[in-house]
């Protein structure tokens, strides 16, 4: 599966994780918190390929919570071999 996330829509944490429960179809017991996210992408069984567009946009809404998202999905990118990322602008 191939998901691509444009966080220039995302103006809070909540639609940030909005937006990634229903694209990368996450189970309903999400909690929608980056714990939760890593937890997530850390069980995936299955390939899944995540490619985040526009990092900027949602480092300038959400500052330093943007940089604890991004250290997040790089953490559980290098745990799971069935978990990649990329960044574009």
């Amino acid at each position: 599966m191939c998901f691509v996330l444009d966080v220039s829509a995302c103006e809070t944490a909540e639609d940030l994780h909005r937006a990634l429960a229903e694209g990368l179809h996450f189970p309903a017991w999400y909690g929608g918190n980056l714990d939760a996210l890593h937890d997530c992408l850390t069980d995936l069984s299955d390939p899944v390929h995540l490619t985040v567009l526009h990092a900027q946009a949602l480092e300038d809404a959400l500052g330093a919570y943007c940089r604890s998202f991004q250290r997040v999905l790089s953490d559980s990118a290098q745990e799971n071999e069935h978990f990649t990322l990329t960044w574009e602008e």
